[in-house]
């Protein structure tokens, strides 16, 4: 069966950490670049980061830049997105989302247009 499983969010106080994971299964993921999403109760889905297929070339939103960090290990079939310093504001639920290109796009790679297959979300939760 083709799927992404994402896991490891959680409630977590502001400033602390978390990883997420995104582990795929039915096919192989060193074919595809891959992006983090997320989204917050009543706002858009969101680009948070970005990562083409070998790591090689990485993005990452604004807000989260120097907070976050996107790895890949495609011996385990798996993305992972680094969350440090968080805040409030980094509540939602994060997806993970695979681009049909072992690049992401140059631009726009932020929007969910264009992805062509998703997890089933994680939540997290910045509160203290």
């Amino acid at each position: 069966q083709t799927q992404f499983v994402e896991s490891g969010g959680g409630l977590v106080q502001p400033g602390g950490s978390l990883r997420l994971s995104c582990a795929a299964s039915g096919f192989t993921l060193n074919h595809y670049a891959v992006t983090w999403f997320r989204q917050a109760p009543g706002k858009e889905r969101e680009g948070v980061s970005c990562i083409n297929w070998n790591g090689g070339l990485t993005n990452a939103a604004d807000s989260v830049k120097g907070r976050f960090t996107i790895t890949r290990d495609n011996a385990k079939n798996t993305v992972y997105l680094h969350m440090n310093s968080l805040e409030a504001e980094d509540t939602a639920v994060y997806y993970c989302a695979r681009y049909p290109h072992t690049e992401p796009p140059v631009t726009g790679w932020g929007s969910p247009t264009g992805y062509e297959f998703w997890g089933q979300g994680t939540q997290v939760t910045v509160s203290s």
